[in-house]
């Protein structure tokens, strides 16, 4: 048989196998269901890792990718799981955005406030914290470039809340109520 239809498939990764990227992606998708709520839920894929390939790690069987839910994805691989559960969800943070983005073709997640696309940053105080609000890692907005208007950290990666409603120009603005 011909190599290009000898490929592996991937397959979806089982509840508990990588416990370090369910607990990030299950942040991660609280964000998506907030911001994009008709798209369904990220979920974790396998690869099988290629053995033909020479910059390959040998001990690597396997890469751990983050798709969406019909098994799309796009950008590098997860790794090896990290020692931290902060560095476990920046990885799976970085990976979805990236596979949102670009099987979606649309930025995510948006910033309310300047209607732009957000990237990772570090938040202030939590640190390498282990437990839910994302321990530092922040959806952080570039802001509109006016010095009255500079970057900011729109919300910890598991923490947005509003869904982005893109703005209507040609909408009509209510007059406000006059008290008589």
């Amino acid at each position: 048989m011909h190599p290009w239809f000898d490929q592996p498939e991937p397959r979806s990764v089982a509840a508990g196998e990588h416990p370090r990227w369910d607990e990030a992606l299950a942040l991660v998708n609280r964000d998506l269901a907030a911001t994009l709520p008709e798209q369904r839920p990220l979920r974790l894929i396998v690869w099988p890792a290629d053995v033909d390939a020479e910059d390959e790690d040998e001990d690597e069987a396997e890469r751990v990718y983050v798709a969406l839910d019909n098994g799309d994805a796009h950008g590098d691989s997860l790794g090896p799981a990290p020692s931290s559960a902060t560095a476990a969800l920046r990885a799976v943070a970085e990976a979805a955005q990236e596979t949102v983005m670009e099987c979606l073709w649309q930025a995510w997640p948006v910033c309310t406030l300047h209607n732009l696309g957000m990237h990772l940053g570090e938040g202030e105080g939590e640190g390498e914290g282990e437990g839910e609000g994302a321990g530092g890692v922040v959806w952080w907005c570039a802001g509109s470039g006016r010095p009255d208007d500079p970057e900011h950290p729109r919300a910890a990666v598991g923490e947005l809340n509003t869904v982005h409603r893109p703005r209507r120009p040609n909408r009509k603005r209510r007059e406000p109520r006059r008290p008589r």
